[in-house]
């Protein structure tokens, strides 16, 4: 379907957040969905998937990651030094403003007149993807998708140590984990960790596993992986259609 887009500002411990909404055009009530960006914050490739999710009948709102540090409307560029700069954001964060941001979203969601209030999901990538198993923890989250989230199986995060892992029983909705089997940012012990740590807390899960590297799904570097891609998205869809029907 054809979707709308908009930015809006969310003031988060006195630091204004920019969210990148999308949503679909047609007039209804939707399910929401909390939806996080790797380190390089809200470029296109990252809002086109977004844009993509909101045309299947979602309201989607993505926040800038790196507010309290970034100028509003910054996108990091996928560089050598990009890099460098986006994980440092990342390693100067604390853990309570990452929580706190998603509790503003999630809460901005619920009083939205075009989102379904008891049908909440999340959604990231890498840094994003830990962020989405992170925002599960909320008791109002229902499907939580991470896209080869980084940092879970070792408690790297932000500033201070992720008790993500530890935590792991208090989501009480269903996770839905998408791996490359190339990536060296979340070998197979630390899959093997997340995975079994999913597997003696009880909580419902599923692993998808596809022959690529770390950040796949973007479509504006070498790593990109278009039929990894599209595979995943149609798992992706089945899972949040079911999950937050």
């Amino acid at each position: 379907m054809q979707i709308t887009t908009r930015n809006l500002g969310l003031t988060v411990d006195d630091s204004l957040m920019r969210v990148y909404v999308a949503a679909p055009k047609p007039e209804g009530t939707y399910p929401g969905i909390l939806y996080y960006s790797d380190i390089y914050q809200l470029g296109r490739p990252i809002t086109r998937l977004a844009d993509r999710l909101a045309g299947y009948g979602y309201v989607v709102a993505a926040p800038e990651i790196f507010h309290r540090l970034e100028p509003i409307g910054t996108v990091i560029e996928p560089n050598d030094l990009g890099r460098l700069r986006g994980n440092d954001a990342a390693r100067r964060t604390e853990i309570a403003a990452y929580d706190a941001d998603a509790r503003a979203v999630l809460d901005w969601l619920k009083q939205d007149p075009n989102v379904s209030p008891a049908k909440l999901g999340t959604m990231g990538f890498c840094i994003g993807g830990h962020l989405a198993c992170r925002a599960a923890l909320q008791p109002d989250v229902q499907a939580a998708v991470c896209c080869y989230p980084t940092g879970i199986h070792s408690g790297k995060l932000g500033r201070d140590p992720a008790d993500t892992l530890p935590r792991i029983s208090e989501i009480h909705g269903e996770v839905l984990l998408i791996f490359g089997t190339l990536d060296p940012h979340v070998p197979a012990a630390g899959r093997q960790t997340i995975v079994e740590t999913l597997q003696t807390t009880g909580v419902s899960h599923h692993v998808l596993l596809y022959d690529a590297d770390h950040t796949f799904m973007r479509d504006d570097g070498p790593r990109f992986d278009p039929v990894a891609t599209d595979c995943a998205w149609d798992e992706i869809i089945e899972f949040f259609n079911r999950t937050l029907a």
